[in-house]
C-alpha cells in the first residue's frame, strides 16, 4: 500500500548503506539502487551523497526522510486501527536472540504464539548480545530479546525472567566431587570462554569485578562463539566454563558434564528490548503481551 520506492529509501536512509538495507529488504543492492534512484529522479535531486564508500543524507533526502517516518507512522495507525475494529492479528514481525536465547526459550515461546495467531509471520536473527542491540538501535528488527543488560537509555528494556549460571566441569575433574564452587576456585584453573560480546562473557566478567577479582586472573585458554562447541570442549577436558543452567538438559540426563552451583550465586536478566518511540503495529503488541504472559507462566525453560 505504501509507496515502494519510499520504503526502500526510508530504509536505506535508516542504515545508511545500501548493502545493509538489501539484506533488511531480502533484495538485491542493485535493485535497492534502483528504487532509490527512481525515487531521485522523481524529486530531480540527490537524496543520498555518495563519498569514499559512506553514504549521508542531502538536504532534500533529509526532508524526505522526515516525512516519510511520518507517513509510515501514520500507515502503521491505519493499518492497526482497522485491525482493532475487524480482530484481524496479522503482519511480519522481526526478532532478534542471543544465542542462548534462540536455541533453548525461544522455539516454545514462538512456536505457542505462532499457534494462536497464525497469520503472523515471524522471522528470527541471531547474533549476541551486542549484534541484537544494534539491531534494535538500527530498527533492522522490531524485539530483541537479549542475555545481559542494556545500557542504551533509549532503548525499553521489559525483564522477561532470570536465568541461573552454573559453572560446569567434566565428570573426571578434580572439582567434580562438589556440588558448589567458590569463586576463588574458578580462576585457578583453565577456562573457556564465549566470544566478545557474549551477554554470557560480560555477565560473568562483571560478576568477577562485582566479588573483587580482577577478570584478569580468569585464566582463559579459549573463547568460542557457540555453546555448543564450549560445552563440548569442557567435556573434553580442555577447561572449564560458566553457562546458563537451562542449556544443559541434555548434558545432566547424560551424565556428560558436572554442575557445580557458584558462590555466590551468578543470576542474569532474559529481557526484551525495543525502541521506546517507535510506534508499534497491532501484532507487536500481541507478542510483547504474549511474551510476558509466557514467561510468567513459564519460569523455568530447562
Amino acid at each position: 500500500m505504501a509507496d515502494r520506492r519510499l520504503h526502500v529509501f526510508f530504509t536505506v536512509a535508516r542504515l545508511l548503506s545500501f548493502t545493509k538495507a538489501a539484506e533488511t529488504l531480502h533484495m538485491t543492492q542493485p535493485a535497492v539502487t534502483f528504487q532509490v534512484r527512481q525515487l531521485e529522479e522523481h524529486f530531480n535531486t540527490r537524496l543520498f551523497d555518495r563519498t569514499h564508500n559512506r553514504i549521508s543524507l542531502t538536504e532534500a533526502g533529509q526532508k524526505v526522510y522526515e516525512y516519510a517516518e511520518r507517513i509510515f507512522q501514520l500507515y502503521n495507525e491505519l493499518e492497526n486501527s482497522v485491525r482493532e475494529l475487524t480482530g484481524d492479528i496479522s503482519g511480519v514481525l522481526i526478532l532478534g536472540a542471543s544465542t542462548t536465547i534462540a536455541e533453548y526459550m525461544l522455539p516454545a515461546l514462538l512456536g505457542d504464539f505462532k499457534a494462536k495467531y497464525p497469520d503472523v509471520n515471524l522471522r528470527l536473527k541471531v547474533s549476541n548480545t551486542d549484534g541484537i542491540v544494534s539491531m534494535v538501535e538500527h530498527n533492522v528488527i522490531d524485539l530483541g530479546v537479549v542475555e545481559a543488560p542494556v545500557t542504551n537509555k533509549n532503548l525499553a528494556v521489559d525483564v522477561c525472567r532470570t536465568d541461573r549460571l552454573v559453572a560446569i566441569v567434566p565428570p573426571n575433574h578434580a572439582l567434580a566431587e562438589h556440588d558448589t564452587v567458590p569463586l576463588s576456585s574458578i580462576v585457578e584453573y583453565p577456562y573457556i570462554c564465549r566470544e566478545e560480546g557474549s551477554g554470557t562473557r560480560e555477565v560473568v566478567l562483571e560478576y568477577l569485578r562485582e566479588a573483587g577479582f580482577d577478570p584478569s586472573q580468569l585464566n582463559i585458554i579459549m573463547e568460542l562463539g557457540s555453546l555448543e562447541a564450549l560445552k563440548g570442549a569442557v567435556e573434553s577436558g580442555i577447561g572449564i566454563s560458566i553457562v546458563s543452567r537451562a542449556t544443559l538438559v541434555k548434558e545432566i540426563k547424560l551424565g556428560t558434564l558436572k554442575v557445580l552451583e557458584l558462590e555466590p550465586p551468578m543470576e542474569r536478566p532474559f529481557s526484551f528490548v525495543h525502541q521506546k518511540h517507535k510506534f508499534r503495529q497491532r501484532a507487536m503488541e500481541e507478542l510483547l503481551d504474549f511474551a510476558r504472559k509466557y514467561c510468567e507462566t513459564h519460569q523455568n525453560i530447562e
